[in-house]
């Protein structure tokens, strides 16, 4: 199988390609090149030969002559006909923009209820091997809901503090919609041998026995709804925030092609309720294993998103290794192997796998980019990100399930090989449930006052701000007003007899 690597469609894409307000929306300019009508301007002037023309009847007082620009105004008639050649050509572009773009394939792919309605109902038949915790928390009227469904499979010979931990991250971008799609299916694969061509799934029964996986099949709910309702290019959640940018390592930084419509990092470090439930469920399970599943291209990333270099040490070593032996065994050696700061054409900051790996300690935190058509316009965001064909669709899900199954086998081995991970790591973790949503309200109640303290200062210095900008502008008002009332004056003064 292939993983066939191409230039990065994620970064650069127009952000209001599915909404022709968007940008109208988020800074009141207008982005349509139509908006805005030119007037023809012009002069009407005398031949050099020409005798002046009177400008009033005998006997009465001379007029003033209208400003040279009001002369110029084009007729009534032409105006009308250029306003509504403007109207025609912004309807055309948009119609164009509308027929250029796919929409979600609704017999390929499940609505996010269906979805999770599946995966709730896969739970409740295997109840001894999955579970499923809901977690809900919000901030300041915004709230979200993650589900998080745990694979572990009771087995008397094997003792649940030596099993490795791995935590597995799907939708976090709501416009990705295939990641979701991989989730369920490798939830079938665990429970009830959902068969991949050519893959004998029993010799890896006993791989899986050593582990506890929990997945995350849809971390941005919000903004997967805001997607099937009609944002195709949104990747952001619920309130219009990048969840990818919201972390804390290097939080808030901004590169020169910095789009604040794609990137939003949020007002502060974990200001949304999504990633302070993705916190708090790593601190609680302390995985071993990270993966945040995205698509938009083919590649195995570690860290840094930040800075165009992988970490150092033992760690790194172990990270590149696991890669690059998942891509000899099932990619033969095709797939895009390094951070993702210095593979992708671009600086992420403040995202979570470097996150999971500086502050969590995560000993293998990755990032798999699963799926990218390099061909689609970048107007047509649902086929760039997502398979619009079935066969294609089936292909990328059984060969990255194959490819989750090889990391969960090359993850167990190098664990145990090393000496990164002791016993007592392995033995120290807590059960995701009430303690997990315990530790987020606490921790949502306090961040809650601060931001709402630094919230009250932002409006203050806007306020501030305004005032500023008002006054700034009638002095410069009344500045100009004084100067032509001068020069007027003088100019009187000039011809006086």
């Amino acid at each position: 199988m292939d993983c066939e690597t191409a230039p990065n469609p994620i970064k650069n894409f127009p952000a209001a390609v599915n909404d022709p307000d968007r940008f109208a929306k988020f800074d009141n300019k207008s982005t349509s090149p139509t908006s805005k009508s030119k007037r023809a301007t012009g002069t009407q002037g005398l031949a050099a030969d020409e005798p002046p023309r009177p400008t009033h009847r005998e006997g009465e007082r001379e007029q003033p002559r209208p400003p040279a620009a009001m002369a110029a105004s084009p007729p009534r008639p032409l105006l009308h006909l250029l306003l509504t050649l403007a109207l025609a050509l912004t309807v055309a572009a948009a119609g164009k923009i509308s027929a250029d773009r796919t929409p979600i394939s609704r017999d390929i792919y499940h609505s996010s209820d269906s979805l999770l309605r599946e995966i709730k109902d896969l739970v409740a038949r295997h109840s001894n091997k999955l579970s499923m915790d809901t977690i809900r928390t919000s901030n300041k009227g915004y709230s979200a809901e993650l589900f998080v469904v745990t694979f572990n499979p009771v087995k008397e010979s094997v003792d649940n503090g030596s099993k490795v931990h791995i935590l597995l991250s799907f939708g976090q971008h709501g416009r990705e919609l295939i990641t979701s799609e991989v989730a369920l299916r490798l939830l079938y694969i665990l429970t009830e041998k959902h068969k991949i061509a050519g893959v004998d799934l029993s010799s890896f029964e006993k791989v899986l026995d050593n582990l506890v996986i929990k997945v995350v099949p849809m971390e941005n709910l919000n903004g997967r709804r805001r997607v099937e309702e009609g944002e195709l290019c949104d990747r952001r959640n619920g309130r219009g925030v990048d969840l990818n940018r919201n972390w804390s390592v290097d939080w808030g930084k901004k590169e020169k092609d910095y789009d604040p419509y794609e990137e939003n990092p949020g007002i502060a470090p974990f200001s949304e309720p999504e990633t302070q439930i993705m916190r708090e469920l790593s601190r609680s399970f302390k995985p071993h294993v990270w993966v945040n599943v995205h698509s938009g291209m083919e590649a195995l990333f570690m860290p840094y998103d930040h800075k165009n270099t992988t970490p150092n040490g033992a760690s790194a070593h172990l990270m590149r290794s696991v890669l690059e032996n998942l891509n000899h065994r099932h990619f033969q050696d095709s797939c895009l192997v390094g951070s993702g700061g210095g593979s992708v054409g671009y600086l992420a900051h403040g995202t979570t796998t470097d996150y999971m790996h500086d502050i969590a300690k995560v000993p293998m935190p990755f990032t798999f980019e699963i799926y990218g058509d390099e061909k689609a316009s970048t107007d047509d965001c649902f086929k760039m990100f997502n398979p619009v064909d079935k066969t294609t669709f089936d292909r990328v899900i059984n060969k990255w399930c194959m490819a989750f199954l090889i990391l969960f086998e090359e993850g167990l081995r190098n664990l145990q090989d090393s000496q990164i991970v002791s016993q007592g790591a392995l033995d120290n973790w807590v059960p995701i449930g009430g303690d997990v949503e315990r530790n987020v309200e606490r921790k949502s109640s306090r961040e809650r006052r601060k931001l709402e303290g630094l919230d009250l200062g932002m409006q203050e210095l806007r306020t501030y701000f305004r005032l500023f900008m008002v006054s700034t502008f009638l002095l410069m008002f009344m500045f100009c007003t004084r100067i032509s009332k001068n020069r007027n004056r003088d100019s009187g003064n000039a011809f006086d007899p």
